[in-house]
């Protein structure tokens, strides 16, 4: 099993190419996206891991998690030819137990240790998706991921398309979203001006 050094600096410039100078495609679609995101999470968790995902049905939506539920929450912007954030949340233990997994140590409630190695898989999964988007769309970059652990929060995105693909993980379930909307372009930036 790969360390998350070494998972990460495949997906950050090791194996995978560079965006292209002029990309292919200039209109991301649901479908895109969900492929990207299941296909990223599959190999960061089975790299990483050594843990085997299985694909629940893409939902297209605004709203990520609903009030009252305990969850554990990383959101990632990202920013380029589109604006955006990636949104990954499971429950507590699913947290504990991925953490526990990841650095080889018992982890049995939420700590610091925990929310950082949930950073580090959501900046995984997430770079990963950036690195595939960027070779049909341009160039496109990342913020530092931020973790909230609580109850009774929404999470909500104002993307102009918002895809979620749930996970089975063991016998929970992992939930990641990407809401992204396009940028307008300089041109027409400069045009709406007065």
């Amino acid at each position: 099993m790969k360390s998350a050094e070494e998972v990460d600096q495949d997906f950050s410039g090791g194996r995978y190419e560079k965006a292209p100078p002029h990309p292919k495609e200039t209109t991301m679609d649901d479908d895109t996206i969900a492929k990207c995101v299941f296909s990223a999470a599959e190999e960061a968790f089975a790299a990483m891991l050594g843990l085997h995902l299985m694909p629940g049905e893409p939902k297209i939506e605004k709203q990520e998690d609903g009030v009252g539920s305990e969850r554990v929450v990383a959101l990632i912007g990202l920013a380029g030819c589109y604006n955006g954030t990636g949104i990954m949340s499971c429950s507590p233990a699913l947290a504990c137990r991925l953490s526990s997994k990841m650095l080889a140590e018992d982890l049995p409630v939420i700590n610091s240790e925990v929310l950082g190695a949930m950073g580090e898989i959501s900046n995984i999964i997430f770079g990963h998706v950036k690195n595939m988007l960027e070779k049909q769309f341009g160039p496109l970059a990342l913020s530092i991921p931020t973790i909230v652990f609580g109850r009774n929060f929404r999470t909500a995105s104002i993307g102009e398309r918002c895809v979620t693909v749930t996970v089975k993980v063991e016998e929970d379930n992992l939930n990641l979203c990407m809401c992204v909307s396009r940028r307008p372009s300089h041109s027409q930036h400069d045009s709406a001006q007065p």
